[in-house]
């Protein structure tokens, strides 16, 4: 019959309608979980990722302190003596004020009794000027005809030149308050009336680093014999390029190196892993696993991917479980360093190891690993390409670092030497984020090595509690702080 459509072409046409539906279901299934992803990554911050905190912008986290309330309130505590500014005993200069006339008749007092004195004291710096010593080196001559100099004292080198306290202020301020060049020559200039180019202060900032050769040589040499030592890594803008400073770190050591790389190659580089035989503490980079065998993984990272899938799937009870392990081993750490304990009883590590397994058993069974999807040739040109692998959760990759490294994320409970996490690394290199924020990146690699090699001095010689700006004036005075030797 004319116009008819036939049994045949309409089960084709069924045919192609349901293969295109088929398609549409899989590009929907595929959306689907690819806009899931861009929301939990939306929704990540510092507190369930290793985000930075300066990344949250303004929107308030909410509050996930692992703190029990203490019932104290806040602010001072009672028996406390505070930092309130109090007067002092021998006064710098004491001005006495007396009352000229009566306040009630009128008659003057200046041969009236005084009954009582009130005292108060007003704490101000004194006016601020350079301070110039002439130093004049005589030429004197021998009855054998010899003319002989006198010795010309340390730093007075040329004829006019910035003394020891001058260039240790101008070095504080660019190496420790991290401000620009240029700001650091406006606050000399305004606090001290140090007129100062950048050019003289970038001078001084290079001698300042050549001057602690020997320093980072005991460093790094002191870093490699620590028994227990922390590593971290963190990007930084140099000369308009992307660049990694890497720290190593102890409670009184701290090294940092600059490096356009951030893997293997830095590391080498930085002088410390190579040789270093102690338990080295860190995050899960990869590249740190391919140095030495006893290492500790940063339990803090592990509590905020824990908090982050929690924030995904509120059912994922194992990650709740794991969560309060961790923090019930930590604790119990605490107590038995508190008591000079060097490890936790053999029973209950093996309790611990056993709730442990149990908990990552039950994250697997309810997060099982993807399978491998075997990829087909397509059958003609036009074809759409075979789909892909599945991408692993975010579950699944944490559930197998804690199984595959479970030794390491556990070490600090067998050795109580160890720390339960890496923040202190992630608190000496934080400065370099600091550092960024306020000046921005680097403009010459020679910068960037030299803000290194001056924070490695400072960020030591504080944590052995000397004043920046003394241990910059002692360094020009030429006389450079070395670190105590360690036996």
């Amino acid at each position: 019959m004319s116009g008819s459509v036939s049994v045949v072409e309409l089960l084709e046409r069924l045919a192609r309608l349901e293969a295109s539906l088929a398609e549409r279901d899989a590009r929907i299934v595929v959306l689907t979980r690819r806009v899931a992803e861009l929301e939990a990554a939306l929704r990540k911050d510092s507190r369930t990722s290793s985000k930075p905190p300066s990344s949250d912008g303004p929107r308030k986290a909410p509050t996930r302190s692992r703190r029990e309330p203490s019932g104290r309130p806040p602010g001072k505590q009672p028996g406390d003596p505070g930092r309130a500014l109090r007067q002092v005993a021998r006064p710098d200069e004491v001005v006495v004020h007396a009352p000229a006339a009566c306040a009630g008749c009128g008659d003057p007092l200046d041969r009236a009794p005084v009954t009582s004195v009130e005292t108060r004291q007003v704490f101000d710096l004194p006016p601020v000027r350079l301070h110039v010593t002439e130093h004049r080196l005589q030429h004197r001559r021998c009855r054998c005809g010899t003319v002989t100099m006198a010795t010309a004292p340390p730093a007075t080198g040329a004829p006019a030149q910035y003394g020891p306290r001058v260039r240790a202020a101008g070095a504080y301020l660019a190496g420790y308050q991290h401000l620009p060049y240029q700001r650091a020559c406006e606050t000399l200039s305004d606090l001290l009336g140090v007129t100062m180019s950048t050019g003289t202060l970038t001078s001084i900032m290079d001698r300042t680093s050549h001057a602690l050769g020997p320093f980072l040589t005991a460093v790094r040499d002191q870093l490699t014999h620590a028994p227990v030592a922390h590593f971290d890594e963190t990007g930084l803008r140099v000369a308009g390029t992307s660049a990694w400073v890497h720290s190593a770190s102890t409670t009184t050591l701290a090294l940092f190196t600059v490096h356009p790389t951030r893997g293997q190659d830095a590391m080498t580089d930085a002088g410390v892993l190579p040789t270093f035989t102690g338990t080295a503490v860190h995050d899960g980079w990869t590249p740190y696993r391919r140095y030495g065998t006893n290492r500790q993984l940063c339990n803090a990272h592990h509590l905020r991917d824990l908090a982050g899938i929690l924030d995904l799937d509120p059912t994922q009870t194992w990650a709740a479980d794991m969560t309060r392990l961790l923090c019930e081993i930590h604790d119990m750490t605490r107590t038995a360093r508190t008591n000079n304990a060097d490890t936790l009883h053999p029973r209950l590590l093996t309790s611990y190891r056993q709730r442990y397994q149990a908990i990552i058993t039950a994250g697997k069974t309810a997060n099982p690993a993807p399978k491998h999807r075997p990829t087909r040739p397509p059958r003609h040109a036009t074809a759409e390409p075979p789909p892909q692998r599945q991408r692993r959760t975010p579950a699944v990759n944490l559930l197998a670092r804690l199984h595959g490294f479970a030794n390491d994320v556990l070490r600090f409970a067998h050795d109580l030497t160890v720390p339960f996490d890496n923040n202190l690394a992630e608190r000496d290199i934080r400065m370099v984020k600091l550092r960024q924020k306020i000046s921005g990146g680097l403009r010459t690699w020679t910068g960037a090595t030299t803000f290194c090699t001056i924070r490695s001095y400072l960020s030591t010689t504080r944590k052995h509690g000397i004043n920046a700006l003394e241990a910059l004036t002692q360094l020009h005075n030429g006389n450079t702080w070395m670190p105590p030797t360690t036996t």
